[in-house]
């Protein structure tokens, strides 16, 4: 398939399980901290990755990994509603800690530049 189209269908289910997390989902342990970095679609659009960031320690994200996979069927039926596709992706849910390398590489290079001064 296109992989313009695998990115615009892309974008539009991590819109759609955003607006889903932020208005339909009840579960204590997914916080208000938490958010959909990203998400991959297959070629065949038989699953969808489903990047998740959690602000928080490492028991707050497996808690909320744990609460979206809980809630993956409403998820996906809800999606469903929202996005018109033939088959509905089969949704992965997982733990995004990039962010979090990301400012460990910043504080790394930072701690080399101070060192070289």
């Amino acid at each position: 398939m296109n992989k313009k189209r695998i990115s615009r269908i892309s974008e539009e289910v991590k819109r759609a399980i955003s607006d889903i997390m932020r208005t339909e989902l009840k579960d204590p342990r997914i916080n208000n901290l938490t958010s959909i970095s990203h998400v991959d679609v297959t070629n065949d659009l038989s699953y969808a990755k489903v990047y998740v960031t959690v602000l928080g320690n490492d028991e707050d994200r497996d808690r909320a990994v744990e609460g979206l996979n809980s809630a993956k069927g409403f998820i996906k039926r809800e999606l469903a509603k929202m996005v018109k596709l033939r088959a509905m992706p089969e949704l992965i849910f997982i733990n995004d800690d990039s962010i979090e390398r990301a400012f460990e590489i910043n504080k790394l290079i930072d701690e080399v530049n101070h060192e070289d001064k």
